[in-house]
């Protein structure tokens, strides 16, 4: 490995973020997941958990989507919803769903600079009640237009965005986020660099 390599890795391992992570459920669409994926990375989020339960386990993803970015992110698949929300709340002390409805929090009113497991649903109906049941609420998109929905994707991005803009501010992004963590200590031995540049 180059040592602009080795730099490179360590920077980003240096930026992941260990206390934010996206639940898809029952995504059908392997292409929605890739892009899922890619923004992922790109804010920094390392853990990903898809639950299917409804549908069978994707066996590879959209690669022209993800452009790779699977082969960063620990990717954890489960058929069994107790099991998936059980692990997840050993990880993140909230888990927020995405739904419409009267009791729904705004996205920009979130507090998305605290440990966090952000859950969408499929494609066609969102997040399930029997998965709302197990979250600690739930949260919108604002929209203005007609169709107030949007592609997973999208509004996956949209959200990873704001906890960015948000996790910037208060500091967990680059020099002031050089604390010790396990999850970059094991991140440094898989991917094979020495230490944090």
């Amino acid at each position: 490995m180059t040592e602009a390599r080795k730099e490179k890795l360590s920077q980003v391992i240096q930026n992941r973020q260990f206390d934010l992570t996206i639940v898809l459920e029952n995504v059908f669409d392997p292409h929605n997941i890739s892009a899922v994926m890619r923004t992922c990375d790109a804010v920094g989020v390392q853990e990903l958990f898809i639950l299917n339960t409804k549908i069978p386990r994707h066996k590879k993803w959209g690669a022209r989507s993800s452009s790779s970015a699977a082969k960063w992110l620990t990717i954890h698949q489960y058929d069994d919803a107790d099991c998936c929300f059980e692990a997840v709340r050993k990880r993140y002390s909230r888990i927020i769903t995405t739904h419409l409805s009267s009791d729904a929090t705004s996205l920009y009113s979130l507090d998305l600079a605290q440990p966090t497991a952000l859950v969408f649903g499929n494609e066609h109906s969102g997040v399930s009640e029997e998965i709302r049941l197990k979250a600690d609420g739930n949260f919108i998109i604002p929209q203005v237009g007609i169709i107030q929905s949007l592609n997973i994707s999208v509004a996956c991005a949209v959200t990873l965005y704001e906890a960015y803009r948000q996790k910037e501010k208060a500091g967990h992004y680059g020099e002031d986020s050089r604390i010790t963590n396990p999850g970059r200590e094991q991140l440094l031995n898989e991917w094979g660099v020495d230490q944090l540049s």
